[in-house]
C-alpha cells in the first residue's frame, strides 16, 4: 500500500453507474450527466447528490420529479459534452440529438437510446448536503441496447464500462427479494 491524497478517495468509490438525469421545469426539459447516485432499497429508492451550480437542480427543487437514464458507452462522449453545456441557455436535447420518449408518470422525458429509464418523484430533500431521495414510478429497460454494459465514471475524468458479468444469483436467493 502507498499513501495518497485523501482526494483520490473518491475514485476508489465512485457509486456509478453514469447516469443522465432528465427534468423539466414547467417550460422546458433540460438532462445532465450525474454519478453521483445510489440505490437506497430494493423499493425504488433512490438518492442523487447536486446542487444549485446544475441549471437541472432548480427544476428538481421546482418539480420534485425527474428521470433517471442510464446510458451505454455508445453514449458516453455525449453524456460528457452534456456536462459541459448549461440548459440555462442551451437546448440540449437539440444540440446534442438526443431522441426523447414521453414519460408516463412525469414531465421529464425519457432518453430514448439509453439502456434503462427510471421515472421518479422527489421524496425528501436534506439541503445541507444537496442530496434528494427520490421513489420510483416507473422503470424501463430498452432490449435494443445489446451492449448491455454499464459505464461507471472514475471520478478523475476517466470511466470505466462494465466487462464480464457474474451471476451467482443462485447463491443469493434467500436474501432477494421476490420478483428481482
Amino acid at each position: 500500500m502507498k499513501k495518497v491524497k485523501i482526494e483520490k478517495a473518491l475514485t476508489f468509490i465512485e457509486p456509478g453507474p453514469l447516469l443522465l438525469l432528465t427534468t423539466f421545469d414547467g417550460q422546458k426539459n433540460n438532462v445532465m450527466p450525474l454519478s453521483w447516485a445510489m440505490p437506497l432499497d430494493f423499493d425504488g429508492r433512490f438518492a442523487l447528490c447536486t446542487g444549485p451550480w446544475n441549471y437541472s437542480f432548480g427544476a428538481l427543487r421546482k418539480q420534485k420529479e425527474c428521470v433517471l437514464c442510464v446510458p451505454g458507452p455508445a453514449l458516453l462522449k455525449t453524456a460528457v459534452k452534456l456536462g459541459m453545456e448549461s440548459g440555462e441557455d442551451t437546448d440540449k436535447f437539440k444540440k446534442f440529438s438526443l431522441r426523447t420518449l414521453p414519460a408516463s408518470q412525469v414531465k421529464a422525458p425519457l432518453l430514448a437510446d439509453c439502456a434503462a429509464c427510471v421515472e421518479c418523484r422527489v421524496e425528501r430533500f436534506w439541503q445541507a448536503y444537496g442530496i434528494f431521495v427520490l421513489k420510483a414510478l416507473q422503470a424501463w429497460e430498452n432490449p435494443s441496447c445489446a451492449d448491455g454494459r454499464m459505464v461507471h465514471a472514475v471520478g478523475d475524468g476517466t470511466f470505466r464500462a462494465d466487462g464480464e458479468k457474474f451471476n451467482l444469483r443462485r447463491l443469493m436467493k434467500a436474501k432477494l427479494p421476490p420478483g428481482l
